[in-house]
């Protein structure tokens, strides 16, 4: 029997040009919902949305910044007028940059002198405004599509959002004091919604991927493939499942928390789907 949950119903998905949302996009839409796909770069969107509706879903981009309360006002207005209300919103938006970094993952004296090594950056050295728009981006950017689409919920009478929080947000990892500091503030808002739009019949929830493939990880990471970086064998040695995840390794957790069927008493929970990451403790 074909199940009709999702059929017609409206889900945004934030970030959805990238390796993981743009998969969960496609998933929504495979199940029947009319998905809206939100980011900053038209041209991955573009490419999502051509994979959608070749397979014969159905959706519509939006070129929008996630933190531009005003500009996802004026879209959510068109999609109300258009489609209906938001249903479902995941917040996928986020991310770090190499500026906002370290390269050190301890404090040396060195980077307290004038001529530091070349390519050296530590705490003392991080680039403020980075730093900051990092912060934005996972916080606000988290918090904006919230007020905008939660409000659309709240009228329609129920909805569920479902953030994306990081194994940051347990632990700091080295090396991402801004990332680290921005996903730990996912979960505490998620927590904070939850609590606060139960009255409005709103879950709220979120999933916190572990080490995921990605063009970037692989920079960093390495592959099991072509190898790994000594910062890739030690995510694998703390990984008990002995590897990285893959973008479809989300999607079940992921319709698991928008579904009020499946999981209609859970509100203001972070899942981790990280292969066990947080098991070991690395002694």
């Amino acid at each position: 029997m074909h199940d009709t949950y999702f059929q017609d119903q409206v889900a945004v998905v934030t970030g959805a040009g990238g390796t993981l949302c743009s998969v969960i996009a496609r998933d929504l839409a495979e199940r029947g919902a009319r998905v809206v796909l939100v980011g900053r770069t038209l041209a991955k969107l573009q490419t999502v949305a051509d994979a959608i509706t070749a397979a014969g879903g159905v959706c519509r981009t939006a070129a929008c910044d996630v933190t531009d309360e005003p500009g996802l006002k004026q879209l959510s207005d068109e999609l109300l007028d258009n489609w209906g209300p938001c249903r479902f919103l995941v917040n996928g938006a986020g991310g770090n940059n190499i500026k906002a970094m370290t390269t050190l993952t301890a404090f040396e004296a060195s980077e307290l002198g004038d001529e530091r090594p070349a390519g050296q950056v530590g705490f003392f050295d991080l680039d403020m405004g980075m730093f900051e728009q990092v912060l934005k981006i996972n916080t606000l950017g988290t918090v904006i599509p919230s007020r905008v689409f939660g409000r659309q919920m709240a009228v329609a009478g129920g909805g569920s959002i479902v953030n994306f929080a990081s194994m940051n947000s347990y632990c700091p990892l080295t090396r991402v004091p801004a990332y680290a500091m921005g996903k730990a503030a996912v979960v505490s808002l998620t927590e904070w919604l939850a609590a606060y739009l139960a009255s409005a019949n709103i879950r709220v929830n979120a999933v916190a991927p572990g080490f995921f493939v990605n063009a970037r990880s692989v920079q960093y990471l390495g592959s099991l493939q072509a190898g790994l970086t000594p910062r890739g064998r030690q995510v694998i040695d703390h990984t008990p499942m002995g590897r990285f995840g893959e973008a479809k390794d989300l999607l079940g957790c992921v319709a698991w928390l928008l579904d009020d069927r499946a999981s209609a008493f859970v509100t203001g929970a972070t899942i981790p789907v990280d292969g066990g990451f947080l098991t070991r403790s690395g002694v």
